[in-house]
């Protein structure tokens, strides 16, 4: 039975003209992108989305809450808590600015797309219920980018709470694809006295489900997922809590993770380093022959 492994019609035309020389990849955009955990039992489970069918990039995948950075997302000084940007450019692979707006795409885009917001009234606190209308306002402002996350915070008196992501890996897309994004995933748990609900226009339902339950639908075909949802699924499944995991953080490799085609005795393979279950064998086109007999 086959997996869920996302794959679009149009990728083996792409890798055939990237292979060749004749596509040139665009340049990833920066992103980021949150596990939200939850302890439930038998072990914590995660938050995920299904993006909609009509999706242009991976409609019908399950994904987690993220999105691309706002330019706005480093345009001036927050309140911060927790490591420094320093330590976060250190630990990202990027300039302080750079990890600023990293950091904050993941937080606003937890919010934009799950209600959840990673920032409170002081450096030891967090928000509680941010379901109110006035919330809903600004959320909704957010995602039409009427209003910067800076302003957002800077108008409700909050301070961002950096200490509460952990930063687990990287992944960017692969140079074939024609949307391309350079993307951080962090882990984080859900804070008390909030809770998720299906915020995004992107997606058409959400669900709570143990990582290891998901990469199991996956494997039967039942959840179709981009390889960096099902490598991180995996990953997650032996933390037995959602503190275990944002514990292990910290020593996480964040080397980023580039699928790479090349030609192979007149097939293309297309592989992600260190995730061999992800390869896949494309045939090259039948060469044609010409009317003298030799090949076109």
């Amino acid at each position: 039975m086959a997996n869920g492994q996302w794959y679009p019609p149009e990728w083996p035309e792409r890798i055939r003209a990237h292979a060749e020389g004749t596509l040139t990849p665009v340049l990833p955009r920066r992103a980021a992108t949150v596990m939200l955990l939850k302890d439930a039992g038998n072990g914590p489970i995660v938050h995920m989305l299904r993006r909609r069918a009509s999706m242009a990039f991976a409609g019908g995948a399950y994904a987690y809450p993220g999105g691309g950075v706002d330019p706005r997302d480093d345009d001036r000084d927050i309140r911060w808590a927790g490591p420094t940007r320093a330590w976060w450019a250190d630990r990202l692979g990027v300039d302080e600015t750079g990890a600023q707006a990293i950091v904050c795409a993941a937080v606003r885009e937890t919010y934009e797309e799950a209600g959840v917001l990673l920032a409170g009234p002081t450096p030891e606190s967090v928000v509680g219920d941010t379901t109110g209308a006035d919330w809903e306002t600004d959320r909704a402002a957010l995602v039409a980018r009427e209003l910067s996350f800076a302003e957002f915070l800077d108008r409700r008196g909050l301070v961002l709470r950096s200490d509460l992501l952990g930063a687990w890996a990287r992944w960017i897309t692969p140079e074939f694809e024609s949307r391309r994004y350079d993307t951080w995933f962090f882990v984080a748990a859900l804070p008390e006295g909030q809770r998720t609900r299906n915020a995004s226009t992107e997606a058409d339902r959400t669900v709570w489900i143990r990582p290891g339950d998901a990469a199991a639908r996956y494997d039967k075909g039942e959840l179709l997922m981009m390889p960096p949802t099902i490598a991180t699924l995996r990953e997650l499944s032996p933390y037995g809590t959602a503190a275990a995991a944002l514990a292990a953080a910290p020593a996480r490799d964040l080397a980023p993770v580039l699928a790479r085609a090349r030609l192979v005795d007149g097939e293309i393979v297309l592989s992600w380093p260190g995730h061999d279950e992800f390869t896949k064998h494309i045939p090259t086109p039948p060469t044609l022959p010409t009317p003298g007999g030799g090949p076109v």
